[in-house]
């Protein structure tokens, strides 16, 4: 079959990389976390004092240190790590600290485009899945398959609480819920590559699914456009 390219966009923590990952596994293809990424350099301003006390961020420095920031993935035993110059930094991104920061370094133009760029890259061949914020409006917007993923923001807050707690991240609900809506405001509402639904994307409302129910409903709709790509030809 043709290989082709799947975007997987939403709001935080609505489950959409789950998915996403584990549709990238059955089907043999390579899977890009693109939230993963904005992380990763969220991470590096972070740890360069480039966040400052109250959470601005210096974007003029952050912008000229953009070519010494390198990521990319790797496969191990966690299913997939992040590698930020060459360092698994999979579990640091995941802390509530970054979260906190990662919508206004997300924001920045500079930022998104290089990041985009990069993504891009890696759909040269297609075969992936990406999944993110703007992949079926910007990074991919003729990817055959696209899908916006969305819940309620305490849905989303408890699967992402539950996530925290389980990895020994000491927070509370509020705290996180608190993050879900800030990082929604930001994302919906910054001028570059907003979030929204590509006009062409199917929805998923998963607020009352199951994660089986969530990836059936991927891979049945992944075999249902493979289906009809294949008898286009």
């Amino acid at each position: 079959m043709t290989p082709i390219i799947i975007a997987v966009d939403g709001y935080s923590s609505s489950g959409k990389s789950s998915m996403a990952k584990r549709l990238a596994r059955e089907i043999g293809y390579r899977y890009v976390d693109s939230g993963a990424m904005y992380r990763a350099v969220t991470l590096w301003a972070m740890r360069n004092g480039l966040v400052r006390p109250d959470g601005s961020i210096k974007e003029d420095t952050l912008i000229a240190s953009l070519p010494e920031i390198h990521i990319d993935f790797k496969v191990d035993s966690n299913g997939q790590s992040t590698l930020l110059n060459g360092e698994n930094v999979e579990h640091e991104i995941r802390t509530l600290e970054v979260s906190s920061h990662v919508s206004p370094v997300a924001a920045i133009p500079a930022v998104r485009h290089s990041l985009v760029l990069k993504q891009q890259e890696f759909g040269n061949k297609k075969g992936i899945v990406m999944d993110g914020r703007d992949i079926g409006t910007t990074v991919f917007p003729d990817a055959e398959m696209k899908v916006f993923v969305t819940a309620s923001p305490e849905t989303r807050a408890e699967r992402r609480y539950k996530e925290l707690t389980d990895k020994g991240i000491d927070t509370t609900f509020d705290e996180v819920l608190s993050n879900v809506n800030e990082r929604d405001r930001i994302d919906e509402t910054r001028a570059e590559s907003p979030l929204r639904r590509a006009d062409d994307a199917i929805l998923l409302d998963n607020s009352n699914m199951t994660v089986e129910q969530q990836s059936q409903w991927l891979k049945d709709l992944y075999n249902q456009i493979i289906s009809r790509h294949e008898n286009s030809k």
